[in-house]
């Protein structure tokens, strides 16, 4: 079982880690305000909505060398995540008091489900349109790109395995991603230590978060500029500044069937640089979704001529081993040709939402690179986009035979 703060004892060395500056400023954030200091000794600060001395102020010691500043820093640590304060403490103080300097973001979906909840499914889809965001974005800032395919997914994911996930806030559901600051990730795999510590050895993680932020910023003007024109060539014209199928297919999963959500940024002020928005929110809303599509075939589509969208009924499935994607098979029900296709994922994480498919009876768009190889045809870099309905809401044509190919086994032999 995890401890708190109020169960360490005085002499907990992590207590020494404490940046007491870095503690003040995040307070000040959260609410207190400085009554009073000693340069280089001590910050003292009075809890937020509190008269100054009504329940006592809190001490910041910010002499390390100091032989009481474990002990007064514990104590002041046990004051701010007393349970009046808890909540608070919780949110917004300890996740980033504890780990290294770290820029948040929020994704927020509104959910009928009582406040603070969400149902499974939407949960788990939120969840992965909040990593996709993070990894469309941090491609962006490798090179612009319509279509981004499998380009940069280990330099984005290097990226992404800095991020740490944050708790859900009262209220409608929020995934909290907690983006580091100050660290480096680097532009390629290393085996060998890394002693070029320039800029031919990595790059800045804030450089990386602000990608993903412009990116979404030029998403967000696209949209706009499609409800007032009608027109998609705001998504052309956003390439240049992070706009890309990737970036419209991690947003759809967040404004499909809501009726509100935004993506909101607050920068860690602890760290200096020269960050334009200290706070910034991006709204969205179920009528995006639509537009969203549109954009997303149009940027894939541009870049490559085969590229194809098929609406359909998972009916094959192969063994998945370690380290490669996941592979299955889609028979077509828009009735336009071809009336099978082979899927190959470029994320691993959608092959268990094929099997959920077959489970529960659903159909499901998957897009990708259409090849054909002999009398099979091939989605290749492909996407589960999602899930678009039962079965029973589509007309299913007519198939004959098996379909079955070798190093596949039906699922049917599964149950």
């Amino acid at each position: 079982m995890s401890r708190s703060v109020t169960d360490l004892p005085s002499n907990y060395p992590d207590l020494w880690r404490v940046d007491p500056d870095r503690l003040t400023t995040l307070l000040i954030e959260a609410g207190w305000h400085v009554v009073g200091r000693r340069s280089g000794i001590y910050n003292r600060l009075a809890p937020p909505g509190e008269v100054e001395g009504r329940l006592g102020s809190f001490v910041v010691p910010l002499d390390r060398e100091a032989p009481e500043f474990v002990e007064l820093m514990q104590h002041v640590l046990q004051q701010a995540s007393a349970p009046i304060y808890r909540s608070l403490w919780t949110r917004s103080i300890a996740p980033r008091l504890f780990t290294d300097p770290t820029d948040e973001f929020s994704f927020r979906k509104e959910s009928a489900a009582p406040s603070g909840l969400i149902a499974w499914r939407e949960g788990e889809r939120l969840i992965s349109s909040a990593r996709k965001t993070l990894v469309a974005g941090a491609k962006s800032y490798m090179t612009p790109d319509r279509h981004f395919g499998n380009r940069h997914g280990q330099f984005a994911n290097r990226y992404l395995d800095s991020v740490m996930m944050g708790q859900t806030e009262p209220g409608s559901y929020i995934v909290k991603a907690f983006a580091p600051s100050a660290s480096t990730v680097p532009m390629r795999k290393t085996v060998e230590p890394v002693f070029d510590v320039g800029s031919a050895a990595g790059v800045v993680s804030r450089d990386i978060s602000r990608s993903v932020v412009k990116a979404l910023a030029a998403t967000v003007e696209a949209i706009n500029h499609y409800r007032t024109s009608g027109s998609l060539a705001g998504f052309d014209e956003g390439v240049r500044h992070g706009v890309s199928y990737e970036m419209a297919i991690a947003i759809i999963g967040i404004t499909e069937d809501s009726d509100g959500s935004d993506i909101t940024i607050e920068w860690d002020t602890s760290v200096p640089g020269d960050t334009e928005d200290l706070f910034s929110r991006y709204e969205f809303s179920g009528g995006d979704t639509p537009i969203l599509e549109k954009a997303a075939h149009r940027l894939a589509a541009a870049e490559e001529s085969s590229f194809t969208s098929v609406v359909g009924r998972v009916h094959l499935l192969a063994r998945k081993e370690a380290d490669s994607p996941g592979v299955f098979g889609v028979e077509n029900l828009q009735g336009n040709q071809p009336k099978k296709v082979r899927v190959r994922l470029a994320d691993d994480d959608e092959y268990h939402e094929a099997i959920r498919a077959y489970d529960e009876n659903l159909a499901v768009q998957v897009s990708g690179n259409l090849e054909r190889e002999g009398n099979l045809h091939w989605l290749y870099n492909a996407h589960l986009v999602r899930t678009v309905g039962h079965l029973d809401e589509f007309a299913a044509p007519h198939t004959g035979g098996s379909g079955h190919i070798e190093g596949q086994i039906s699922l049917d032999d599964l149950s």
